[in-house]
């Protein structure tokens, strides 16, 4: 009997994960990829390109303690650090192992171009976020794509509201990011596999407490610290095999065109898979086209929802172009693609002791628990504001018991089960995003023109 019972719950994980890849596949097509790229382009010429020139303007807001005038409750940099915290971490460190690991090392590559076209894309939504926030008593102004989409297109659009916050209610869940940690914990001791998820779930709790502005205050004291220590990591990894680097350059520029120059990958893979599989690491290491972010750089308090948009720009930099690079780099250095059952964080950790024996390991459990919390932390303020707008503030409120269960049960699932489910999340709240954001965007260009022109020159 009870074998019959484990056979039955085997045979259902079995077919639920099926049902997921299958999922994935269909969402994350050639249709949505070109979509992306499409909507791109047409901010890309929309714009001239100008806000990429004035990138030297968005660092120096970050400086800027908080604008005197203007909504909202964090800095520049409050809101920056606060965004970063929901990417930085698990998609650019676990994510960027599965991606080689599925891609070869050619899915870097177009990640790096994702990338830099999601700039464009976190520029007009994270100005149209400041543009539309929406007073909600206590809580004070709140924003993100789904207040975009009611405020700025009218009552026809709801729907496509209820459809962001809907799949962001279950993009922003913690399950990738609690299963990750799990893993790199339990191989680093002998704890109760649930011991993890509680400690999880406390801290969660403690900094949610103090609402957005101390989230704000957390991710901007200690996402420097976290990813400067992480950073000085992979560089001193990068020196010891220096002498590797020419191969592994070329295995990323040749392997994004011919998949068997690519060092790693999976067999039979096509230059289709590796494009994809960096675009949708890229997309859930920086959420640009995603409309996450937004909820983050809503908050920031200014008096003109450009600057903000410049600043949002600055976030594919860091998190994609510096941190996942680093991350690539380091596995890269290796001889471990395709000769290792080790997954996501497990990767990057066995990567790091081979170059780093006896101390690597643990430095990385150390800085990557860090990250992993800020980034649950700020997914946990992400999902709840999805569930407030979509059940209503009373009834969204306890949104976060069922965020905090599955962070609880999530450890026991297959890492591409738990990024799979992510992964169809972001892809459907990534539609309505980019409707908005392509009938909004004269809003912007009005707005960016006049701030330029009294910004003047560069």
């Amino acid at each position: 009997m009870l074998e019959t019972k484990i056979s039955y719950i085997v045979t259902f994980v079995n077919n639920f994960e099926s049902f997921v890849d299958y999922l994935v596949t269909v969402v994350w097509g050639i249709p949505l990829v070109a979509c992306v790229v499409a909507t791109s382009a047409y901010l890309l010429f929309a714009t001239r390109l100008k806000p990429y020139f004035y990138l030297k303007h968005a660092f120096k807001l970050l400086f800027i303690r908080k604008e005197n005038r203007g909504l909202g409750t964090n800095s520049h940099w409050g809101a920056l650090t606060t965004a970063l915290g929901g990417t930085i971490g698990m998609g650019n460190i676990a994510g960027v192992a599965i991606a080689l690991q599925i891609g070869g090392s050619g899915a870097i590559f177009w990640m790096w171009i994702t990338a830099a076209f999601g700039m464009i894309i976190k520029f007009f939504s994270c100005s149209l976020s400041c543009v539309y926030r929406q007073n909600v008593g206590k809580s004070g102004y709140v924003g993100g794509s789904m207040y975009t989409i009611i405020l700025g297109l009218g009552n026809n659009f709801r729907w496509l509201s209820y459809t962001f916050s809907f799949f962001g209610m279950i993009g922003c869940l913690g399950i990738f990011q609690a299963n990750q940690l799990s893993a790199v914990l339990l191989a680093k001791s002998q704890l109760p596999s649930f011991i993890p998820s509680i400690i999880i779930i406390g801290l969660i709790f403690l900094t949610l407490k103090g609402g957005v502005k101390r989230l704000g205050s957390f991710s901007s004291v200690f996402l420097p610290i976290m990813g400067g220590c992480y950073l000085i990591i992979c560089l001193t990894i990068i020196i010891i095999n220096l002498d590797r680097l020419g191969d592994i350059s070329r295995s990323i520029f040749l392997g994004a065109f011919d998949p068997n120059a690519a060092i790693g990958g999976v067999l039979g893979l096509s230059i289709r898979d590796t494009i994809i599989t960096g675009v949708k690491r890229a997309i859930f290491s920086n959420e640009a086209g995603v409309g996450t972010e937004t909820l983050a750089h809503s908050t920031a308090k200014t008096e003109y929802p450009i600057r903000e948009g410049l600043v949002a720009m600055i976030g594919p930099i860091l998190d994609t172009h510096v941190i996942c690079t680093a991350t690539a780099l380091i596995i890269l250095s290796t001889d471990l693609l395709g000769n290792t059952e080790s997954m996501g964080i497990l990767l990057v950790a066995e990567a790091i002791e081979q170059s780093l024996p006896g101390i690597g390991a643990s430095l990385l459990t150390a800085i990557f628990s860090l990250f992993a919390l800020s980034t649950m932390i700020t997914y946990a303020y992400y999902s709840t504001a999805c569930a407030k707008y979509f059940f209503g503030e009373k009834i969204g409120q306890y949104y976060i018991y069922f965020y905090l269960l599955l962070i609880f049960i999530s450890p026991y699932w297959s890492p591409i089960t738990a990024i799979g489910i992510i992964d169809i999340a972001f892809a459907l709240m990534t539609i309505p995003n980019l409707i908005s954001i392509i009938l909004l965007a004269p809003v912007v260009l009005k707005q960016m023109n006049i701030y330029f022109k009294n910004l003047g020159p560069r």
